[in-house]
């Protein structure tokens, strides 16, 4: 029977063993990249063995899993303080599973598909390349590898929105125009639906960077429960937006006085187009998430400015007039 020390040694030849270029390979990373991670610390240090670097699945079980947070939005700084944590023994059970709450789906809609043939006969029978392609820049169609006749439907039911109003003579260009100014509507909402949960409810979990491993937890846990919260918020306003505009929409048509908008309604929006260097230079001082917010806040201080601007002069006209009289 081998000693405990003579099977530790068996199983460390064993185990297997890359060069750097078996691990680009086996992880789908780059050489270039593996030597990147290794430089700022990301990856642990490999066995020198004479004048080459030697890996194991550890190194390529670490590998994998910075390729999993960098799809879910995490940079690479992030990732760094996260593996930190684990390699001092903090854990990233509680973490990693936050994470995966986070990217889960937040809807029961399942994706579908569709061939091009199918999605021409349900736009009415023609080609349109055009929409096509705007359609995929929207994210409404997504294109599959290997197969160009064919499409990944992440919102069927978005798609079946499309299909109606275009049957009820809604020319494609104006849905995917209404769809683009609405995204931007909804994610507003969105954005200030997760600063008024984070603010009252994940502060005091997220207070740590990274987080422990119980708080991550915990807010995975919340995460679950308030999950539902958004929709059912943004559903009941809807309806209730719907009746009140679709009356007012139906009584002005008949021939009432009644007004489209008032005073007291949900103020009427529309979209603003900005410079594209603009909006970068916004997005890059508060952040892609808080850019609209950033805007209309600006917009709305210089609206206040030349108010008050007016009221000053107006007040100075007032007072040199009646110096003069």
């Amino acid at each position: 029977m081998s000693s405990p020390a003579q099977s530790s040694a068996v199983a460390g030849r064993s185990a297997t063993e890359y060069r750097i270029e078996d691990l680009a390979h086996a992880s789908g990373a780059t050489v270039r990249t593996i030597r990147a991670y290794q430089d700022r610390g990301l990856l642990p240090t490999p066995e020198r063995r004479g004048r080459a670097n030697v890996y194991r699945d550890t190194h390529l079980a670490r590998l994998r899993q910075i390729a999993d947070l960098l799809d879910r939005g995490y940079t690479l700084a992030s990732i760094k303080e996260l593996l930190e944590a684990w390699d001092t023994g903090r854990g990233l059970g509680g973490v990693l599973g936050l994470v995966a709450e986070v990217h889960g789906p937040w809807t029961d809609e399942q994706a579908g598909r569709i061939t091009r043939a199918e999605l021409n006969t349900r736009f009415g029978g023609s080609p349109d390349d055009d929409a096509v392609a705007e359609a995929v820049e929207l994210g409404v169609l997504e294109p599959i590898p290997g197969r160009d006749d064919e499409f990944l439907i992440p919102s069927p039911q978005e798609l079946s929105v499309a299909v109606e109003l275009h049957a009820a003579g809604v020319p494609l260009s104006a849905i995917s125009g209404h769809l683009r100014e609405l995204r931007g509507q909804v994610e507003q909402i969105a954005s200030r639906f997760l600063e008024f949960t984070t603010e009252h409810v994940f502060a005091r979990y997220l207070g740590h960077r990274p987080p422990t491993d119980a708080d991550a937890a915990a807010a995975a846990a919340m995460v679950r429960r308030l999950r539902p919260l958004a929709q059912q918020t943004v559903d009941a306003e809807l309806a209730r937006a719907m009746r009140t505009f679709a009356t007012r929409h139906l009584q002005h048509h008949l021939g009432s006085d009644t007004p489209l908008t008032s005073e007291s309604s949900i103020p009427m929006t529309r979209q603003v187009d900005l410079p594209s260097e603009t909006i970068r230079s916004v997005e890059r001082l508060v952040g892609p998430e808080n850019a609209s917010a950033f805007v209309a806040a600006a917009a709305e201080r210089e609206l206040q400015s030349r108010t008050l601007d007016a009221l000053v002069s107006s007040n100075n006209e007032i007072q040199q007039i009646t110096q003069t009289g």
